[in-house]
């Protein structure tokens, strides 16, 4: 083997792996059936909920559908990730 194709065979395989972990995350988003409008629903519904316990940061407020992977190493099953910024807890037991 030439050293020109071992650089260039290993180049292939990185843009491959990339290009099939974009395309995973494409057909996650599909499959789970999230439109940008129904993450903005989840979102809502989510901030409304967990208002009641806690005082959040709602401009810091982030929701995404991600790809992880399952006890073999295989990638393919969605999760909703939160970043929920906390401003404070609120004392539910006066109520």
């Amino acid at each position: 083997m030439s050293i020109f194709k071992w650089f260039t065979n290993n180049t292939a395989k990185k843009s491959k792996n990339v290009a099939k972990e974009r395309l995973q995350l494409v057909l996650i988003h599909d499959r789970a059936n999230s439109s940008p409008e129904f993450i903005d629903s989840l979102k809502n519904d989510i901030m409304e909920v967990i208002s009641k316990y806690i005082e959040i940061d709602e401009s810091s407020f982030n929701i995404e559908m991600v790809q992880t992977d399952d006890d073999t190493g295989a990638k393919g099953r969605p999760a909703l990730v939160a970043n929920i910024p906390i401003k404070k807890m609120k004392d539910r037991t006066r109520e």
